[in-house]
């Protein structure tokens, strides 16, 4: 069975995107900062990159992360990951027409349940990444993720979009790995249930 995990670069007041998040400017105004632990790694946060992105069998996301990223200027005829199919949550999916990459991706209607159902089945033994704030969000609530991963960048953002809002009540982990490099403390937690 799949694991649901969400690996998402934070700022350390609970940010994952800066303000006026646009398709241009995904991580919103001064939000590059949270993914320069990409541009120059050290060699633990690719040990740490190399080890995650072979293990995604499926991807699951929120319509905004979709509608700001497909097609031209984002992703081209891919998702997040390359081909792995993606499960879109959406309350309604665009016309079949408008989809760059109809073969990548699949847009549910009817819930965070069957999204993950679904895109756990299509990840068969690999991993279910959940992609953007909304969906690690619904996942939580749900009871349905397995583990979060967060990359913590050294600065305070102020304002922008946070990663732990509308939960709806206390969710417990277990903190099972820290990984402390000169760009980014990566944290590892188990969701437990």
């Amino acid at each position: 069975m799949s694991k649901v995990i969400a690996a998402i670069s934070m700022s350390l007041d609970g940010f994952i995107t800066g303000p006026n998040v646009t398709r241009e400017h995904q991580l919103g105004d001064g939000g590059d900062v949270l993914h320069r632990w990409l541009e120059t790694p050290d060699p633990r946060d690719i040990a740490l990159l190399e080890g995650m992105a072979g293990g995604v069998g499926a991807v699951l996301m929120g319509r905004r992360s979709y509608d700001l990223a497909e097609g031209d200027g984002g992703w081209g005829d891919a998702g997040p990951v390359g081909p792995a199919p993606c499960f879109v949550l959406t309350h309604e999916a665009p016309a079949p027409e408008t989809v760059r990459a109809p073969g990548v991706f699949t847009f549910v209607t009817d819930g965070i349940r069957s999204a993950v159902r679904r895109a756990s089945t299509a990840a068969g033994t690999k991993v279910v990444a959940v992609h953007g704030g909304s969906a690690a969000q619904q996942c939580l609530a749900a009871g349905l993720m397995d583990e979060l991963q967060i990359h913590l960048a050294p600065v305070l953002l102020g304002e922008g979009t946070r990663l732990f809002e509308h939960l709806g009540g206390r969710i417990a982990l277990e903190r099972t790995e820290v990984v402390a490099t000169p760009n980014a403390t990566h944290l590892r937690f188990r969701v437990v249930r």
